[in-house]
């Protein structure tokens, strides 16, 4: 059984946020707003979907699972277009294809496949599975998309040089699709790599907390760790190559418009 927190164990834990506050203050970052705002937002949006997944886990119902997962799909992606400096006008199908699509299939392989819940459809391994799936597709797709655009707006003239050389639009843009790639999943690779020996790991973490075993823990972890990666992977390259024909004009071109800022 995991111990719970009093009220006054969680205030303590947000006086040790004064001293990141502090450091950014001497170092006059002009971050202590935006990181103050952040944090009430974080409170207040974990302790409403705290009580609304309560309910989630209680009703058990296929549908309002669902739901509540196309809610997650639609304000990730979102926030994905937005971090990424990309009109959502323009992306925001192409990019929820590709975000539900990978996050989708890796979730229902490691439910379906795996674990095999009774009923299949049970919230307690839809919701968070999707979630934790999801979050890490979010970051990923942030990087290989601001990647992806920023590199080939840097080097246009490089860019074009290739288009004049004769290639495609797909080879043109290939080396910059391969640095955003390594932009987005390079950090993951780091963390696999020293995963039990440096850190230990959300899910397996909270199992153990919870008083799984540890040897169930790990089984877990694994699992989450491989669908979490080829989701990350499959839909960092997937949103690309689906926004080439919205971000390209007729002659191959990047078009300026389709920045929520210009350069």
């Amino acid at each position: 059984m995991t111990t719970d927190l009093s009220i006054t164990a969680m205030l303590s834990m947000y006086a040790l946020m004064v001293i990141p506050l502090l450091i950014f203050f001497y170092l006059q970052l002009g971050i202590i707003r935006e990181t103050v705002m952040a944090m009430a937002r974080m409170t207040v949006q974990l302790i409403l979907v705290g009580l609304y997944l309560k309910y989630i886990f209680q009703l058990n119902n296929p549908f309002v699972s669902l739901l509540w997962v196309t809610v997650m799909l639609v304000v990730a992606n979102l926030s994905i277009l937005n971090k990424a400096g990309l009109k959502r006008s323009l992306f925001f199908w192409r990019s929820l294809i590709a975000v539900a699509g990978s996050t989708l299939f890796a979730s229902g392989w490691f439910i379906l496949v795996a674990i095999r819940p009774e009923p299949i459809y049970d919230a307690r391994y839809m919701v968070p599975i999707v979630g934790m799936i999801l979050g890490n597709c979010l970051r990923s797709n942030v990087l290989s998309l601001e990647r992806f655009y920023s590199g080939i707006r840097k080097n246009e003239n490089e860019y074009m040089t290739y288009l004049m050389l004769g290639a495609t639009l797909r080879e043109a843009t290939r080396p910059y699709l391969r640095d955003a790639l390594k932009a987005a999943i390079n950090p993951s690779i780091a963390t696999m790599g020293t995963m039990g020996i440096v850190s230990l790991p959300g899910m397996m973490t909270g199992q153990i907390l919870g008083g799984a075993m540890p040897t169930t823990a790990i089984k877990y972890q694994i699992g989450i760790m491989i669908c979490i990666f080829t989701a990350m992977v499959v839909a960092a390259l997937v949103n690309i190559l689906l926004s080439l024909p919205v971000a390209f004009d007729d002659h191959q071109r990047l078009r300026q418009g389709i920045f929520c800022n210009k350069p």
